[in-house]
């Protein structure tokens, strides 16, 4: 298979996430040419904002490797990510402790971006990771789009108080 046809599915897991009220971004990894996790976010659905669709592809290898009885540091060395959005500090971290062989991205992640976009994470390791970003990266700009369109039910309340007047103080010179 090839890469664009790998974005389509992580794209697919995306919409998932979109309906569930999730931050759209869906993640595959691939070993031996075969996808062995997907995952896409469950932050609202657990209260918990370190389940990026990443992480929860990274518990789904373990327990992969678990039930095959395979080493994980054989598989990860040899896995291949595709997620829809550049993955964030946290993840990219993640990733790279994990020496994965590569990831595929589709947007940037102007916010949160561990590739480029705010922090080249990569180089506070010694990594030899494969990075390609821009792959179907309109498409997965669309569905970041959509979701903040909508209202985030789990997004705390702004601090800013609506019809608030702001007092506004004289400065004088007594001297």
């Amino acid at each position: 298979m090839d890469i664009m046809a790998w974005m389509d599915i992580a794209l697919q897991k995306a919409e998932e996430s979109l309906k569930a009220g999730e931050v759209p971004v869906g993640c595959l990894f691939i070993y031996n040419n075969e996808i062995i996790a997907t995952g896409n976010n469950t932050v609202n659905e657990t209260f918990n904002a370190t389940r990026h669709a990443e992480i929860n592809c990274i518990d789904q290898v373990l327990k992969f490797c678990k039930e095959k009885r395979v080493d994980y540091e054989i598989v990860f060395r040899n896995l291949d990510v595709i997620v829809t959005v550049e993955p964030c500090i946290m993840c990219m971290s993640a990733l790279l402790q994990l020496q994965i062989r590569s990831i595929v991205y589709g947007c940037a992640n102007d916010r949160f971006g561990g590739c480029v976009s705010v922090l080249e994470v990569s180089k506070f390791y010694d990594s030899k990771i494969v990075i390609q970003g821009n792959i179907k990266g309109e498409e997965a700009m669309k569905l970041l789009q959509d979701f903040y369109k909508g209202v985030n039910p789990n997004a705390p309340e702004s601090k800013i108080k609506k019809g608030r007047k702001i007092k506004e103080t004289l400065l004088t010179d007594d001297k």
